[in-house]
């Protein structure tokens, strides 16, 4: 049993967040036993031994929704939109995950990043390569993260290297299950990569593979770029609309991610709510590729569960206080306010939930797995001069969110343990 002494965010009941500056939170076998104020909590656990992390914040580890393992070297790759993006960047690329021992390597520095920035859960997107897959699996095993992911399914549209066969692939994706889903803090997201890139059979069967493996998640793009759907509706010329190809082929469903969802109508979000699927919305990838602006005020009058994400490589940062800050914009944009104690909520609780992770992770009360991180609010002197001046939570929040990067992650802990800090490489000449 491991006590942390330091100021304290969490959620309540009716999911406003409260700061508690002087607190104590007990870890006992990776789940939090206690927190609450220091005073209280240390009465009722006399000879517990607490680090003193007094000048830190505690909150929940950030969970990113939506993630692209294979495209860390893509980031702030120039492109005139999505198509033009993925076949000289992306694709190119990823072809390179074919080789074990490449992928091993990428998938140490894209989990040191995600450290870095203190997101301790994510949703995965591996290649369409198996061997993509088992190495990130690996290497998020022996650092205990609680990790979603899945190797792509794409069997047609897309260049030879990346392009799997309709039914090895997801005999793949069956091993693969069978192999890492529910081991350790692991699970597997079926992914059909999107619809233009996957045959109705592999869809068909990417649905079947989610029948057959209950607790597994599915995972695939919807509704981000006009030329896209575009394309999109000649492929399907049956189909309603994007969202209704998945539906049609049976991946509309609990537990399905659908990364984007700008282009979406009322039909389309009345039916994402109803199936009880998710939506991840990735600000900066939307902004960067001028995909367009996600519909804050539509997603709330529809009801659907959805929550923030980088989706590097499209998204300029894994840094949530990026995502944060450029939800925030996109919204005012589009005449909504996001409070600050929502954007974190989305990035965090609000995400759990969207991913089906409500009670496990995503916010810090007894119970939750103990994965969370230790903010510094002073790490840069401007950072350190505006929380300084904050009068409200809300205030704080947004200077962090404004101001915050990398360096305000003084340390992550994940299933009770404390993770080395990761700084990056020092530079020279």
């Amino acid at each position: 049993m491991q006590g942390y002494r330091a100021a304290l965010l969490r959620f309540l009941p009716d999911d406003t967040m409260e700061r508690i500056d002087d607190a104590l939170v007990v870890v006992d076998q990776g789940r939090i036993a206690d927190a609450g104020a220091f005073d209280a909590v240390a009465a009722r656990f006399p000879q517990l031994d607490w680090v003193d992390w007094r000048g830190r914040v505690l909150a929940p580890g950030f969970i990113d929704v939506h993630v692209h393992f294979p495209q860390l070297d893509v980031i702030g790759s120039p492109a005139e939109g999505l198509l033009p993006w993925l076949e000289n960047y992306t694709f190119p690329h990823e072809a390179r995950f074919a080789d074990p021992a490449y992928a091993s390597a990428m998938a140490e520095l894209f989990l040191d990043e995600l450290l870095r920035n203190g997101v301790t859960t994510a949703m995965v997107y591996c290649s369409s390569h198996a061997a993509s897959a088992e190495a990130f699996f690996e290497a998020a095993q022996k650092r205990s993260l609680r990790m979603v992911a899945g190797k792509c399914l794409m069997d047609r549209n897309s260049p030879e290297p990346v392009r799997d066969d309709t039914r090895r692939g997801l005999a793949q994706s069956q091993f693969l299950i069978e192999r890492w889903h529910g081991r350790d803090r692991l699970g597997y997201a079926i992914t059909p990569r999107f619809a233009p890139s996957c045959s109705d059979e592999q869809m068909r069967g990417a649905a079947e593979l989610a029948e057959a493996f209950a607790g597994t998640w599915v995972q695939t793009h919807v509704a981000e770029n006009r030329d896209e759907i575009a394309w999109v509706a000649q492929l399907f010329p049956d189909a309603r609309s994007y969202l209704d190809v998945y539906d049609r082929l049976g991946l509309l469903r609990e537990r399905s991610m659908f990364a984007h969802c700008i282009h979406l109508d009322a039909a389309d979000r009345a039916r994402l709510t109803a199936s009880g699927a998710s939506a991840a919305v990735c600000p900066t990838s939307n902004l960067f590729l001028g995909s367009g602006l996600f519909d804050f005020k539509a997603a709330a009058q529809a009801g659907f569960q959805w929550g923030l994400a980088s989706d590097v490589g499209g998204g300029t940062s894994f840094s949530p206080f990026r995502t944060m800050l450029a939800a925030y914009e996109v919204a005012r944009l589009g005449g909504v306010t996001l409070s600050p104690q929502a954007l974190w909520y989305r990035h965090t609780l609000g995400a759990a939930r969207a991913m089906g992770l409500d009670g496990l992770v995503g916010n810090l009360s007894a119970g939750h797995k103990a994965d969370f991180i230790a903010l510094d609010a002073r790490v840069t002197p401007l950072l350190a001069r505006r929380t300084g001046s904050a009068w409200s939570l809300d205030e704080w929040l947004f200077a962090m969110i404004v101001l915050g990067d990398d360096r305000a992650i003084a340390d992550s802990v994940v299933a009770g343990t404390t993770m080395p800090r990761l700084t990056p490489p020092s530079r020279t000449g």
